[in-house]
């Protein structure tokens, strides 16, 4: 071997890893666009069920169907906005997230009300809370951080939305066409097998997406019952905020929950702790268990298993699993790229036993 054929090794595999370098940095630029793809794409497979009823049963035309459709998902987004937008401000003013001053009296008004409580039970916590000096070690002012962060996603929301319905109506309206020209550039060898994979990929995940739709709004309508019960404020916007949390498998009812009991404690923060703030606080929080226990057990194991054919056992080890290797995101895309990936491989390598064991159903 030369040391030209060398160098020229050597400069080819820099050439390469440059070129690498510059993809990642190119994607990392256009990431918000990336995001936008992906959002329409889970909107298509959404929608596109109802585009086919539309087409079949009431004998639409291709585009006529799919404009209705898009004028309907963009009354929902109007109707959603003007109905959250106006709680999320009053649940602002009721948080005072704009006075950092106030929230740390009321958080140190909580906790001496609590180590009230603690002491009349005669239990020493009040004096290990007084040693911790907690209030003290709280630095309140990164609530206004957040919040500016907040008012930075909802003004850019308006043109995230424009361009997600602008790519959904043609991913909707161009699906033959896009599947065309997908399929004139496939390897003729693999052609039939990628077909195949991408139509069963693009049926089960359409039925996964909807199956999460659903189930999001039966938490969502359970959670909201419960907090109407016991007279919490805002039931609609802390609803509706934990029952998001529900995309984040496993953690994200913890995390509601927390969310939940805060809220409900800053809510009633006027009324006495032992008789009221408490006593209202555990109500809620074991009314969010006993949803989480329905969720759990029922609705969400008929809803994924019947959506993604798999085993409710198999589907809580992948999103364990996913959740150990990439964290929270890992956890959202378990299920789908593991669907995905069963698909691809039952079509690719039907003969494998392993394949025809986790497969059997698809």
């Amino acid at each position: 071997m030369t040391s030209k054929i060398i160098a020229n090794g050597i400069i080819k595999a820099l050439a390469i890893i440059v070129g690498i370098a510059l993809l990642l940095f190119f994607l990392y630029e256009i990431q918000s666009v990336i995001i936008y793809l992906i959002v329409s794409l889970i909107l298509t497979l959404i929608t596109s069920p109802f585009v086919v009823f539309l087409k079949r049963r009431l004998k639409f035309s291709n585009t006529l169907a799919v404009v209705f459709t898009m004028f309907l998902l963009a009354l929902a987004f109007v109707g959603l906005i003007l109905m959250f937008v106006p709680l999320i401000v009053s649940q602002s003013e009721n948080l005072s997230l704009l006075d950092t001053k106030t929230i740390e009296t009321n958080a140190t008004e909580l906790i001496n009300q609590f180590k009230i409580y603690l002491t009349n039970h005669h239990i020493n916590a009040g004096k290990l809370l007084n040693d911790s000096s907690l209030t003290s070690k709280i630095d309140f002012n990164f609530i206004p951080t957040i919040l500016n962060s907040i008012l930075g996603t909802m003004s850019s929301f308006g043109m995230g939305l424009a361009s997600i319905l602008f790519i959904t109506f043609f991913f909707l309206k161009d699906k033959i066409m896009f599947s065309k020209g997908i399929k004139r550039i496939l390897p003729d060898n693999h052609e039939e097998q990628i077909l195949n994979s991408f139509t069963k990929t693009n049926e089960m995940l359409s039925r996964y997406f909807i199956g999460l739709l659903i189930q999001l709004s039966i938490v969502f309508i359970l959670y909201l019952i419960v907090l109407l019960i016991f007279g919490v404020e805002n039931a609609f916007v802390i609803a509706f905020l934990c029952a998001l949390l529900n995309i984040i498998p496993y953690v994200g009812p913890l995390i509601g929950s927390v969310l939940a009991a805060i809220l409900t404690m800053i809510s009633n923060l006027g009324g006495d702790f032992q008789h009221d703030i408490l006593p209202t606080t555990l109500y809620v929080l074991i009314g969010f268990w006993i949803v989480q226990l329905i969720d759990n057990n029922i609705s969400q194991p008929i809803i994924f298993s019947k959506s993604v054919n798999s085993h409710p056992l198999e589907i809580f080890l992948i999103t364990l699993i996913s959740g150990f290797l990439f964290g929270i995101t890992g956890m959202i895309i378990a299920i789908p790229f593991y669907t995905m990936l069963k698909v691809i491989a039952k079509e690719f390598f039907p003969e494998n036993k392993i394949v025809q064991l986790i497969t059997k159903n698809i």
